[in-house]
């Protein structure tokens, strides 16, 4: 092996456990999950969702909508130019990168991703349930469907399950972070289940908690809830080994069922699961999904 060869696979390996590092740090549920995935597709997870942990927290790094801007730019720049900016110092274009050459994944579905992110860095409201679930689709679905790719190849017959699982996944997530995404100023509620209550954005915002806002975000809980069941219901039908990308959607449930009842305060209550019942529920999902 010469040496500008073991400079590379040294950059590699850095990178990928940079990546580990990472995800456990800010996305820890996707971290954990990953843990069940054979060892060999652990890193190329590990990079796909570092990426898109990156991407999604670009709205805190940059404070700025203008600066935000310029940062889903270079992402863009590096994902498209492969061979030119993502082989930067950037650890985590670095070892994405890697995997996009290694299992093929489509560049087009990754800058989709990153477009779609350009909402969180204004305030403009979600202007409807299906805008809503277009954004779900395009920041968590596709990482359902490529990570099923990356398990177990492009026959994984996951792009259903994936689509409703993801727009559970991501709505679970909204609602679980209400409350800082209201004193932030954002928006995801859609103006028309809003309007639906009598309310508007501003409500959102101002943090008032009324019968009409919990009526609100029961509703969306409940569309939560009808897309966790549709993809279950479509699991089997995945490729068996594909099936173990799919493990996060075990907490989703949990998640949603503290949405609700007299202790929930929305604007106050970040929906959260001891460790220990985190890393049971993915155990115990894990031996399920085989």
């Amino acid at each position: 092996m010469g040496q500008a060869e073991a400079t590379r696979d040294e950059k590699l390996a850095f990178a990928y456990r940079h990546c580990e590092a990472e995800l456990r740090l800010h996305d820890p549920d996707r971290y954990f999950a990953t843990l069940f995935v054979p060892a060999d597709k652990r890193p190329h997870l590990f990079a796909l969702y570092a990426f898109s942990s990156e991407i999604s927290r670009v709205r805190d790094i940059a404070r700025e909508p203008l600066m935000g801007e310029i940062r889903l730019q270079w992402w863009r720049d590096a994902v498209t130019q492969g061979g030119g900016l993502a082989n930067s110092e950037h650890p985590v274009m670095t070892a994405l990168n890697d995997t996009i050459q290694r299992y093929s994944i489509p560049v087009e579905t990754l800058i989709s991703l990153i477009n779609a992110r350009v909402f969180d860095l204004y305030e403009d409201p979600m202007p409807t349930l299906v805008d809503l679930e277009g954004y779900c689709g395009e920041t968590c679905s596709v990482l359902f469907q490529l990570s099923a790719m990356i398990v177990a190849g492009r026959q994984a017959n996951s792009a259903d399950a994936a689509g409703h699982g993801g727009v559970a996944y991501a709505l679970a997530g909204l609602l679980r972070e209400f409350p800082w995404h209201s004193r932030r100023r954002s928006v995801y509620i859609p103006g028309d289940i809003l309007e639906s209550f009598g309310l508007r954005s501003e409500n959102v915002i101002s943090g008032d908690d009324t019968a009409e806002m919990r009526q609100a975000l029961f509703s969306l809980r409940e569309i939560a809830v009808a897309h966790l069941e549709k993809a279950m219901a479509l699991l089997p039908s995945v490729v068996v080994n594909a099936r173990v990308a799919f493990l996060p959607l075990s907490l989703t449930s949990s998640y949603l069922r503290q949405i609700g009842g007299e202790s929930y305060r929305p604007f106050e209550t970040l929906v959260e699961l001891p460790q220990w019942r985190k890393q049971w529920l993915l155990w115990r999902a894990a031996r399920r999904f085989r």
